[in-house]
């Protein structure tokens, strides 16, 4: 007797992404086999929740009750984006591309040549001509390819950019993706940005998200970067802003060759949910890639940082270096694992997490793993969580602060050392400013 297969009953968000897919929205072009199979394996996992171990700590499904609508592009908007585009949200300078509700728009982007060594073309453009090296970019996702949230990204991505440098270019102007929603309601967004740097180049790349009016919106944002052979990205991200319920989901690759380097940071002032997951694979010897990152959450807002790196080849070094501070009622969430495959000897991996808790209701969830094959590696990890210390603010007091001022010196000394981890002074002073305003605001100043 067979025994009959009890399938999961669907959510009403579940139902309404897999009907998008089911009915052909036209603005999903090009690469249908990649989609149709991205949206298979979405509908056989469903949202994430509690049950799924990367997911232990953001139960998205639960979050997630409905879907939110995608909005087409209106001129009648641009005026919203373009008070949006006066906020720092990239380096003064930078030569920006902006997507703004899910599509590439050349109005609200740089004007002028672009900087020596750099092509762009929007995503829906290069997938509609069937562009291969994009297709083998989407095909490699790595350790992401079974997250059902990437898959859901690749079944219904919109638009993005794709921005390919040169071998040997040394690109002197930085380069900035600005994803924009117009807000003012519950909208959602999935888009997908590529950068392909040649041997031997290097470029800056600032990326940043913003909702113009903030509201309940939902975005599913994933960016794939390819670093060649002795090839060097510095690269820095922020959640500019976005309102209460609002749900943010970024993923990030990273496949680096031989010599290769890539710096990272992220900056989370955040509303709402956002979970930010890196899968990185060093596919190259003496490739050094560094990861860091600062949440600053108060309220309810919940800030989920979840990473893979993999050493798949010797002599690779890794650092992961991330730093929260809670008020009231945030929850934060670092999940990090280092991969060192049997063969990638010489690995060096080193990756830490360390909170301050200012809420009795915040709370912060740890997660480090080192997973080693290899037997001649040096790698480690820490976490922790703790509070500000009271002999500290004491001292501060008795030389005339008051307790708030005297907390935010201390708070501002805790988040500088993760700022100093971002190697451009403007970039550094730009987040720094930002951590100072939040600081204030906690404050009443």
């Amino acid at each position: 007797m067979n025994t009959p297969v009890l399938q999961r009953q669907r959510t009403e968000a579940e139902a309404a992404l897999i009907e998008r897919f089911d009915q052909g929205d036209r603005r999903l072009i090009g690469a249908s086999a990649l989609r149709a199979d991205a949206m298979r394996r979405f509908a056989e996992a469903g949202l994430p929740n509690r049950r799924v171990e990367a997911w232990h700590y953001t139960d998205l499904r639960g979050v997630m009750r409905s879907a939110a609508l995608v909005r087409a592009p209106e001129t009648a908007t641009l005026p919203v984006a373009r008070e949006c585009l006066t906020k720092p949200l990239a380096q003064t300078g930078a030569f920006r591309f902006v997507i703004f509700n899910g599509a590439y728009n050349e109005e609200l982007s740089s004007s002028g040549p672009l900087p020596a060594g750099v092509t762009v073309t929007s995503l829906a453009a290069a997938l509609a001509a069937g562009d291969g090296d994009v297709l083998d970019a989407l095909k490699a996702d790595g350790p992401g390819t079974g997250d059902a949230i990437v898959a859901l990204n690749t079944a219904l991505m919109q638009d993005g950019i794709v921005i390919r440098v040169t071998p040997g270019a040394k690109v002197e102007r930085p380069l900035a993706i600005l994803n924009l929603m117009s807000g003012g309601f519950a909208q959602a967004a999935f888009l997908r940005s590529i950068l392909l740097v040649g041997a031997g180049a290097s470029v800056a790349l600032d990326e940043a998200t913003a909702v113009c009016k903030p509201d309940a919106t939902q975005a599913n944002e994933a960016l794939t970067v390819v670093v060649g052979d002795g090839a060097r990205v510095d690269y820095v991200a922020q959640v500019a802003e976005q309102g209460e319920g609002a749900v943010a989901l970024h993923s990030l690759f990273v496949t680096m060759g031989a010599n290769a380097r890539f710096n990272g940071f992220c900056l989370v002032p955040v509303a709402g949910l956002i979970r930010r997951q890196i899968f990185a694979r060093l596919d190259g010897e003496h490739s050094t890639i560094s990861l860091g990152g600062l949440s600053l959450l108060r309220g309810k807002e919940h800030a989920d940082t979840t990473l893979v790196v993999d050493h798949a080849v010797p002599n690779c070094v890794s650092r992961e270096f991330f730093r929260h501070i809670l008020d009231h009622e945030a929850t934060g969430v670092f999940q990090g694992k280092v991969v060192v495959r049997q063969h990638a000897q010489k690995t060096d991996g080193g990756m830490k997490s360390q909170a301050l808790v200012l809420g009795e209701d915040a709370s912060m969830n740890n997660k480090p793993e080192l997973e080693i094959f290899a037997d001649d590696v040096v790698c480690g990890h820490g976490a922790t969580v703790g509070q500000l210390d009271a002999n500290q603010i004491f001292y501060l007091q008795a030389r005339g602060l008051s307790r708030g001022e005297a907390e935010s010196l201390l708070l501002e000394a805790f988040a500088n050392e993760a700022l100093d981890l971002v190697a451009d002074e403007a970039v550094r002073a730009r987040f720094a400013a930002q951590t100072t305003d939040w600081l204030a605001h906690r404050s009443g100043r």
